[in-house]
């Protein structure tokens, strides 16, 4: 059976990315990523795309959630 894939909104941080993807630049060029993996949502990681914890530091504040 396929693993499906997972992207979940963290509460104050970044989107946890699971399962099997393909993560992608602008140009096409391929990141290399593990089977789980964050990405940057406050947008002031030293690591983007991803996450590098630094929403903890400048106190982003963001709990989006599915209606």
């Amino acid at each position: 059976m396929n693993e499906k894939t997972q992207i979940k909104v963290n509460d104050n941080g970044s989107l946890r990315i699971t399962g099997e993807v393909e993560l992608i630049d602008a140009e096409g060029n391929v990141f290399e990523t593990k089977k789980s993996f964050s990405l940057c949502r406050c947008g002031h990681s030293s690591n983007k795309p991803f996450c590098d914890g630094t929403h903890r530091k400048i106190g982003f504040s963001s709990s989006p959630r599915a209606k």
